[in-house]
């Protein structure tokens, strides 16, 4: 049976939620991110309206550059409880839809239509239902792509930006994908897009002319996938999994900083904002993360595995501090951190038969912190350096 792969990406997801419940700022550059400072911002752009776009704004890029382009835009803090809860009641339609859903991100998911389709008519039609859903409950718009594969179905959402839809037929799909630049192909960074241009290939029918063999030899086993998806083959099934991956905080300086106690510093507060977390989930982590970016952009990341799961503050901080000063070198500019926490398991399965009461009187700790800040706000009380 061919499959039928939905991709549905929500437009400008943050930018459209600000507009939508703020009247005011329909049709006008809106721009979600770190505050500018007047272009001496240090931040950078979650993302932005299309008029916003218009103006050459995009995701990701410095908040500073961002306000070079369009000092006149609207800036504004993400708001990620009011984001998250958009995000639920979309995703909440999905299940109408179908229960097969792998959800890409906040805004983005893929769903398995090939059994549920045909209740709504043809899949064309049972997209044009959900994007009318999504329109009427709760006031956004989204691009869906209609295709067999995984891929395809995701540069069909992509071209069809915004608020559009298009179906690639498995019939069609090798003359939909063979125009199209190689960087459209999902995979593809710079760095392989940089090798297939020195070989003459510039676009995914370039590629679908040159031979496996040809594309191993060239790429090691990444070749033969780079052929499969050249010709729209694309094996992996939508995921169902609705599982947190990681917890994770950063924070950008103002100004780049060589005071490496100014960044311990920041950093208990980001683990304190992990844990927090990670009990909210009812989770505890194996595994900590540091993530280092200097003055000149580059970017590190260092990781250690802790020798029992954790949810608690210290033991969190303490591994991310002994990770941060192995990489410190005097006189480093640092311009981001992060912590991050993952390979999870739930918090209230035992690694041990025996009562830890150390851990115990930690447990109270945290418990107590955090009924505290759900009731007086997260800045009522913290730790003493």
């Amino acid at each position: 049976m061919t499959k039928i792969i939905m991709h549905v990406d929500l437009d400008a997801f943050f930018a459209a939620v600000e507009q939508r419940d703020n009247p005011r700022l329909r049709g006008k550059p809106v721009v979600v991110g770190a505050d500018p400072k007047e272009g001496r911002g240090r931040g950078v752009v979650s993302t932005c309206s299309y008029e916003a776009r218009q103006f050459g704004i995009h995701s990701a890029m410095p908040i500073s550059k961002a306000y070079q382009l369009c000092s006149t835009a609207i800036f504004l803090a993400p708001n990620f409880e009011k984001y998250s809860k958009a995000s639920r009641a979309v995703f909440k339609i999905f299940y109408d839809f179908t229960p097969h859903i792998e959800g890409i991100s906040i805004d983005e998911a893929f769903l398995d239509m090939t059994t549920t389709y045909h209740l709504f008519g043809t899949s064309v039609q049972a997209a044009e239902r959900l994007k009318k859903r999504i329109k009427d409950e709760v006031g956004l718009t989204a691009s869906v792509g209609l295709a067999p594969v995984k891929m395809v179905a995701k540069i069909a959402s992509d071209l069809s930006k915004p608020d559009g839809l298009l179906e690639v037929n498995e019939k069609d799909v090798i003359s939909f994908l063979a125009p199209l630049k190689i960087e459209r192909l999902w995979g593809v960074g710079p760095k392989t897009a940089e090798s297939l241009h020195q070989l003459g290939v510039k676009t995914i029918g370039d590629l679908g002319a040159m031979s496996r063999e040809q594309l191993i030899q060239q790429f090691g086993e990444s070749g033969g996938h780079l052929y499969n998806l050249s010709r729209g083959i694309d094996p992996r099934d939508v995921v169902e999994d609705t599982d947190v991956k990681s917890v994770s905080h950063e924070h950008t300086f103002d100004q780049d900083t060589s005071n490496a106690e100014q960044v311990l510093t920041i950093m208990l507060g980001l683990s304190e904002q992990v844990s927090r977390r990670l009990r909210k989930y009812n989770l505890k982590a194996r595994t900590i993360t540091v993530k280092i970016r200097l003055q000149g952009f580059q970017t590190y990341t260092r990781a250690e595995t802790l020798s029992e799961r954790t949810n608690f503050t210290d033991i969190i901080f303490q591994k991310a501090k002994g990770i941060f000063k192995k990489f410190f070198k005097t006189n480093m500019k640092i311009r981001l951190i992060g912590v991050k926490a993952n390979h999870f398991d739930d918090a209230y399965v035992q690694e041990s038969l025996f009562v830890n009461s150390m851990n115990e009187r930690r447990e109270k700790i945290h418990n107590v912190l955090d009924r505290i800040k759900d009731k007086f706000g997260e800045d009522v009380i913290g730790r003493g350096k």
